[in-house]
């Protein structure tokens, strides 16, 4: 690497560079059938050089990778590829951050725990989460990682941090009187709650019990719709994107700054703060890909759009100091129990195809996979349906749950009820 850099600072047509480093180490558990196959253990190096070259009016940059097996003799002409492809990049030009370093740890009960220590216990509280009668769980796999990232460049950043993620994959099968049914469940968290990891899965293997019971629908259904934290995150995450500076430079989003996110909100007010790090939060970093720090950024305020966020070259071209990359979606939570939800009938969705949102549309919807139905006072899982609607008219309506949800790069409400959409 001393090497690379000094090739990189002595190469007259290299303007600038940046070197990203990953390793990740992890431990991993694979199980068949409640026994466990196979343990393994991995130590995954990735570097990434990024040339940065100035002709003319623009600044061109192009990226390489450095393995393991990659020798001394290579690096030049990696270096002279790089600068070939840079040089056709006509780029805005713009400046790195610069004259910064650090050590950083996010925050994690991880470095509470060995690694085998760790997924054992994962394993045992996934396992001990079965509690429905003829319901499995086929097989079950654990990930424990541990990332050590540095980045550095020709500008004086040199930092590096260490965080901290685990994943289970589970295959849920319920074994039924003419059939089994499968479901596939994928729990990422970068905080151990054994309360919530088994609270988790156990509500898996009721959903996979009722996707075999589930029926569809004789007629059409007329209620409000319960979204669930995937979909909460799904529709978050899609007015987040849209105040990137990189969406507003590209004029590929309907929203600027001062525009109401909410047209005539009757419902909770929509609160979004884009942050680095949050416990528990698997995207959680103190710094970007770029070396940028990271800190917070209140994005849209009682539903109104306040402010953009992102990355060093766009925030430069928009004239705004950049926040660097805030991986974690930060919702407010809002004003109803879960009991007040359920009051009356409603759909309470439990798996989708995916969440579909379009504000150049103004369209919303998906179809259902599995949702429990409730027409007031008997519950059903059906299946077969979808929904759709106005994204506008469901952000005016829109009512979110008192109770917090972490959901991969999502803290906030758990659930959100929404109004007037057609389930068909």
């Amino acid at each position: 690497m001393k090497n690379l850099e000094a090739m990189l600072r002595t190469d007259a047509r290299v303007t600038d560079y940046k070197i990203n480093v990953h390793e990740r180490k992890s431990y991993e558990m694979f199980f068949v059938k409640g026994k466990l196959e196979t343990v393994r253990c991995a130590n995954v190096c990735d570097t990434t050089v990024t040339v940065y070259a100035a002709h003319g009016e623009f600044l061109g940059n192009a990226d390489f990778r450095v393995y393991p097996s990659t020798t001394q003799e290579q690096l030049p002409g990696l270096i002279d590829e790089a600068v070939h492809k840079a040089l056709l990049i006509d780029n805005k030009p713009y400046s790195l951050p610069a004259n910064e370093e650090g050590e950083y740890t996010v925050e994690s009960n991880f470095s509470e725990f060995s690694p085998e220590g760790l997924a054992a216990t994962v394993a045992n509280t996934v396992f001990s989460a079965n509690r429905i009668d003829n319901g499995s769980l086929n097989a079950v796999e654990v990930f424990i990682n541990r990332h050590h990232e540095t980045v550095c460049n020709s500008r004086g950043i040199h930092k590096s941090q260490v965080r901290y993620d685990a994943m289970v994959e589970a295959i849920p099968t319920y074994n039924g009187e003419k059939q089994s049914v499968e479901l596939y469940e994928q729990y990422n968290f970068g905080a151990l709650d054994e309360e919530v990891l088994y609270q988790e899965i156990a509500d898996m293997m009721a959903a996979v019990k009722a996707r075999y019971e589930a029926v569809k629908p004789q007629q059409a259904l007329q209620c409000k719709v319960i979204l669930n934290k995937g979909e909460v995150h799904e529709l978050f995450s899609e007015i987040a994107g849209s105040l990137t500076y990189a969406s507003v430079y590209n004029h590929s989003t309907v929203f600027h700054k001062g525009d109401d996110i909410q047209k005539a909100p009757t419902g909770d007010r929509i609160e979004i703060i884009m942050e680095g790090a949050i416990k528990g939060n698997i995207r959680s970093a103190k710094f970007d890909s770029d070396g940028m720090s990271l800190d917070k950024m209140n994005i849209v305020h009682d539903g109104k759009a306040v402010n953009y966020f992102g990355d060093n070259r766009y925030g430069q071209y928009l004239g705004e100091q950049p926040t660097g990359s805030l991986p974690c979606l930060h919702v407010a939570t809002g004003s109803l129990s879960e009991e007040e939800m359920k009051q009356g009938a409603y759909l309470e969705i439990v798996s989708m195809s995916g969440l579909q949102v379009d504000f150049f549309s103004d369209y919303i919807g998906g179809e259902i996979r599995l949702a429990y139905y409730c027409d007031g006072e008997t519950v059903t899982p059906v299946t077969g349906i979808s929904i759709s609607g106005s994204v506008t008219e469901a952000l005016n309506t829109i009512r979110l749950s008192s109770k917090e949800a972490i959901h991969n790069g999502y803290v906030g409400p758990d659930k959100a009820v929404v109004e007037n959409l057609k389930i068909f």
